[in-house]
């Protein structure tokens, strides 16, 4: 005899791991009710990409009725023909309103004549989220959604809040921060930037980039903090942003143990402030001139930081060690090609 007061269960299948969630009755109404609020303020957004393995497509949040969206940073939004498309299939214009880098963050807004009064995330409310936390994952994976399908949603429960360490033997991240590390597989292409929602709809996070372990060769799925991005949101919006690091400005105590011409990269010469990176020549079977870089490329990427200017591309490959993988992102006639190498030892 069973009694009333019995815990009853579902289960709900996740098919991407294949693995079973025990979920109680009432997790499950409340997530049905989350989803129904989250969808409409997801977007699905389409950019730069298609070539060399990069996805031309991600995913973000809207945080404004106005339309502004938080997104993460990546080459898909290196373009002049930046599209979004909302949950109801309407397809708008965009631009990039402004990005930090170090927080992986950029804040598009849609193009409109028209007030928009859209649904959107209020990104100041506060959530507070431990291990164990149910949580649900909204994002574009797999570009299964390109007009009024809904986005895909993945349950999953938060396993930490850690500090995830960067760089050589960890992981490749230009953000240095604290993460929300999810028992859910939405490390996929088109994810990052999708939001991660508690059962009962308080936004926790935005989903993070495709990353691995650099040692052991293992993903990570996790999100940034809202509570970490929230300033930034704001004062992007405001037009009051202030870069919580100028990279522009090499600090004295970065490393110099790789030069440009070192991977055979002869670059335009840097007479100005900011002289975009752009290759002027590349040297006979050097590594670049091997994976098909050419004069004319503008650098836009390394290892997924951003490449404002010639001194910041120098900045960069200087902190390389040797062993490490290098990817380089170069913009070419509107599009973005990829390319990578490992580096090789240091010249003595």
């Amino acid at each position: 005899m069973i009694k009333q007061n019995t815990v009853k269960f579902v289960f709900v299948c996740l098919c991407l791991t294949g693995s079973l969630l025990a979920v109680p009755l009432t997790a499950q109404a409340s997530s049905q009710s989350t989803i129904k609020y989250a969808l409409p303020r997801l977007v699905k957004i389409f950019g730069a990409g298609g070539v060399k393995n990069l996805y031309g497509y991600s995913t973000g949040f809207l945080v404004s009725p106005e339309g502004h969206i938080a997104t993460i940073w990546s080459p898909v939004l290196d373009t002049d023909r930046l599209s979004v498309v909302l949950h109801d299939g309407r397809k708008f214009d965009a631009e990039v309103l402004g990005a930090e880098p170090h927080l992986d963050l950029a804040i598009i807004k849609l193009k409109s004549d028209r007030e928009l009064n859209l649904p959107y995330f209020d990104y100041h409310e506060k959530a507070i989220a431990g291990p164990g936390t149910r949580i649900l994952g909204f994002s574009n994976m797999f570009r299964v959604a390109t007009g009024d399908e809904p986005v895909s949603v993945l349950h999953g429960v938060i396993e930490a809040r850690t500090n995830l360490p960067r760089r050589r033997g960890a992981f490749e991240l230009s953000y240095t921060g604290d993460v929300y590390v999810v028992d859910a597989i939405t490390n996929n292409p088109g994810a990052a930037g999708g939001a991660i929602l508690t059962y009962d709809g308080k936004l926790l996070g935005m989903i993070g980039k495709q990353v691995r372990n650099a040692k052991t060769n293992t993903w990570v799925n996790y999100s940034l903090p809202i509570d970490v991005l929230r300033k930034s949101i704001e004062q992007i919006i405001s037009g009051k942003f202030e870069s919580s690091e100028d990279q522009d400005k090499p600090k004295r105590t970065a490393p110099e143990r790789y030069r440009p011409v070192d991977f055979g990269l002869v670059m335009v010469p840097d007479v100005l402030y900011r002289t975009p990176a752009y290759i002027d020549s590349v040297l006979p079977d050097s590594f670049v001139a091997k994976a098909g870089l050419q004069p004319d490329d503008l650098v836009v990427f390394v290892n997924d930081e951003l490449i404002k200017s010639c001194k910041t591309l120098k900045t960069e490959l200087g902190r390389l060690e040797s062993g490490d993988l290098l990817r380089l992102v170069v913009r070419r006639n509107n599009q973005l090609v990829s390319v990578e190498f490992q580096v090789p030892p240091e010249k003595k």
